[in-house]
């Protein structure tokens, strides 16, 4: 890989003027990468006349729309550091991280302008642009008319910062998590290769665009491609049956979380819908049930397993498409750009099958994190990055997560990893979705407590999950507790809060 950095929009926009660069759903708005590139810009001039220099944060918080990306290429074009900014999280949250980040501009969607008014204690000087995702008539498309196009990008090298990207927080106040240009196009290169990505890909992207998984999973790597990149406003799972099967997008690749793919399968328009023009159905953010991927499998779709982080970009292993379905349960091998081993301990590596911490190094793997000294010092070691996440390799080097560290419970003396209890909890026909946690027991220290969600005109009682297990399961793996809920709690990119469960129940 080069050390300069390209700007991938201008090119082309040189090479393939005429192709379909972007298209929002929601607005029915098309840019061809000549467009895209203007547009890019302009966006660019006004950020330049605004005082935005090299190194400078720019932040954005917004519903999906095309915008985003044209922002994001903008941003870098200028030598800035894109911020990419949660609009689910709270004004006290949203407080934390845009002081932590110290942004000269945000772009803020109209729908969540309330929010100047609760930052502006903390941040006086810091300056909003408004915008609505769908090209009306708003401060944000007044200002880019008005500027001065810069068409050439700063030179920049692949080490220098592109964006500052927040962890979810599942376990306490997030960390901006550095991403370089160089770990940026790694990421890319992996994704290429393992989900055999080029110019003629069509991603769609319904997940939101300020986490890892939507961002890098397919649409920022399609402007690598010169593909074509696909952005829906909000997910509705029928609005999403319907856009990656219609031929007149053609959408070849997208990333869901198992909770998408799930709502999705119950939709009554999935059983005649066709998707034989999907090409690689991507698996990611949470470990995938086994089940949902076999159903899946069963009705045409194999999904491709992948696990990451924001601190890898995105990508670390992955299923490839031969390996579907006789690899299914397992994340697959490392990427090219990563290295991937099994430690059982800060000095020693796990044998081939053996569990321990996931640890990983490589091009696409984050340098730190924004002025976090000692989240540095307990995340690194000697250059390799401890996941948090428990996981085993085979001595073919294919991966199985198991759970995250903090979500292991111990009962009488036993681990339990709550992803393979949830596993099999998914093969119920009453369930819709569940939770396994563990809880204080005055007998075995810790016992599991499954929570689910029913499918509509369901029941369910203890006594038939603890019988269901008893065929998948050791008898200190089955759940001693039943909650029914009518939902799960989540953060903003979907995950399962379990330590919201954790505290409400225990």
């Amino acid at each position: 890989m080069t050390d300069t950095v390209v700007d991938w929009v201008a090119h082309h926009a040189k090479t393939t003027p005429r192709k379909v660069a972007t298209i929002d759903l929601a607005s029915g708005r098309r840019h061809d990468y000549a467009g895209m590139h203007d547009r890019v810009g302009r966006i660019a001039g006004f950020l330049r006349s605004a005082g935005i220099d090299r190194g400078d944060r720019v932040g954005l918080i917004a519903l999906n729309s095309t915008d985003i990306l044209d922002i994001i290429f903008a941003t870098w074009r200028v030598g800035a550091v894109h911020l990419a900014l949660n609009f689910r999280l709270t004004a006290a949250e949203l407080a934390f991280i845009v002081g932590d980040a110290a942004p000269k501009l945000v772009f803020i969607d109209q729908a969540f302008a309330g929010l100047k008014d609760a930052l502006a204690p903390q941040n006086p000087d810091l300056r909003w642009v408004e915008l609505d995702g769908m090209g009306g008539d708003t401060e944000f498309e007044a200002v880019i008319a008005a500027a001065r196009p810069l068409s050439t990008m700063v030179e920049q090298k692949a080490a220098e910062q592109a964006m500052l990207m927040y962890s979810s927080g599942t376990t306490g106040r997030p960390k901006g998590v550095v991403i370089t240009h160089g770990m940026i196009m790694a990421a890319s290169i992996n994704e290429a290769i393992n989900f055999e990505a080029d110019r003629n890909v069509v991603s769609y992207a319904v997940m939101p665009l300020f986490h890892i998984g939507a961002m890098m999973g397919f649409s920022v790597p399609a402007m690598l491609f010169g593909a074509t990149a696909i952005v829906e406003r909000t997910f509705e799972p029928g609005a999403m049956i319907r856009a990656i099967t219609d031929k007149q997008y053609g959408v070849t690749h997208f990333l869901a979380l198992p909770a998408i793919y799930n709502a999705m399968r119950m939709h009554p328009d999935c059983a005649n819908a066709d998707f034989s023009r999907i090409s690689m159905a991507v698996g990611g953010a949470e470990p995938m049930p086994e089940p949902v991927l076999r159903w899946w499998y069963e009705h045409g779709v194999p999904i491709a397993e992948v696990y990451g982080m924001t601190e890898t970009t995105g990508l670390a292993c992955s299923l490839l498409r031969e390996d579907v379905p006789h690899r299914i349960g397992a994340a697959g091998k490392a990427a090219l750009f990563t290295e991937m081993k099994i430690m059982k301990s800060e000095t020693e590596e796990a044998a081939p099958g053996e569990q321990g911490e996931i640890w990983m190094r490589g091009a696409n793997v984050t340098t730190g994190y924004w002025r976090r000294p000692e989240a540095n010092a307990e995340a690194f070691v000697e250059g390799w990055l401890r996941s948090g996440d428990i996981g085993r390799m085979d001595e073919e080097g294919y991966i199985t997560i198991e759970d995250r560290i903090k979500d292991m419970y111990i009962s009488g003396g036993e681990n339990v990893y709550p992803a393979e209890v949830e596993s099999v909890l998914y093969m119920l026909p009453e369930v819709a979705e569940v939770a396994v946690i563990g809880l204080p027991d005055p007998k075995w220290g810790e016992s599991g407590c499954a929570v689910v969600v029913l499918k509509p005109g369901e029941s369910l009682d203890l006594e038939t999950v603890q019988h269901h297990c008893k065929g998948h399961l050791a008898r200190y793996k089955h759940p001693g507790r039943l909650e029914i809920r009518d939902a799960l709690p989540r953060n903003a990119t979907g995950k399962i809060l379990k330590y919201v469960l954790r505290e409400e129940l225990g």
